[in-house]
């Protein structure tokens, strides 16, 4: 079995690293989402969002409870989260999004990562022409019929609906419109696989397969760091 044993073995892995990152990553918002208003999912929105989150991603009821208990006693530190703007090579735009304990370790790695990348970090807001913030709603189609319901949630803030191929049903809004969409879902008792507020490009930076490879594994390395939650760029 050797070589396709090994190949199978690296996915596995590179899969299971991916599934750690993303509980870390919910389980750090689950404890600021509590701390800032309280462990009730019924007074707490931004906890209930991130629980549904959790399940949609295969987290374990037992490490989600864990988080929420950790942020009720006490036990986990005050994270905060910081925005940082920056540039890698060729001109693609990176906006970097974490949580943090110690913001002066945290810009420090961040300045390492992407110096040694062949890029610079910005000023705050220096992005904000390139990325907006927007909702994205993620459901299964099933049964819906999608060109129906695409034009009710025209009425909460849909500004675009997306089919996959694999039937996953991607439905964005204004950051403004977020909260009235999650419940107009919710109302029509819609099973939402996961709701996020994502920034996405309004222009795009086009590379070549080999200068894709630089940035992608720039992005890797911020990846990998555990004060980083998400990486943004704008590469076509």
């Amino acid at each position: 079995m050797g070589r396709i044993f090994e190949t199978r073995k690296h996915t596995m892995m590179a899969r299971f690293d991916k599934m750690a990152k993303a509980f870390t990553r919910i389980g750090r918002e689950i404890v600021m989402a509590v701390k800032a208003n309280g462990p009730l999912v019924e007074n707490n929105p931004r906890l209930r969002t991130l629980i549904q989150n959790a399940k949609g991603v295969n987290m374990p009821k037992d490490r989600i409870d864990a988080a929420i208990k950790r942020a009720v006693s006490k036990e986990d530190k005050d994270y905060e989260e910081v925005i940082y703007e920056g540039y890698g090579l060729y001109g693609v735009a990176l906006l970097i999004e974490t949580a943090t304990d110690n913001i002066y370790r945290t810009v420090a790695d961040i300045r390492t990562i992407i110096s040694r990348g062949g890029g610079a970090l910005g000023k705050t807001g220096s992005l904000d022409f390139i990325f907006s913030r927007k909702g994205v709603f993620k459901f299964l189609k099933g049964d819906l019929k999608i060109d129906e319901l695409e034009l009710e949630l025209i009425d909460f803030g849909a500004d675009d609906v997306a089919i996959s191929a694999e039937g996953e049903v991607y439905v964005y809004t204004s950051f403004q419109d977020f909260g009235m969409m999650q419940k107009a879902l919710e109302d029509k008792n819609i099973n939402v696989l996961s709701t996020e507020l994502q920034r996405i490009p309004n222009s795009f930076v086009e590379v070549t397969k080999e200068q894709e490879e630089e940035i992608l594994l720039l992005i890797e390395k911020f990846e990998q760091n555990d004060d980083i939650q998400v990486v943004y760029h704008n590469m076509k």
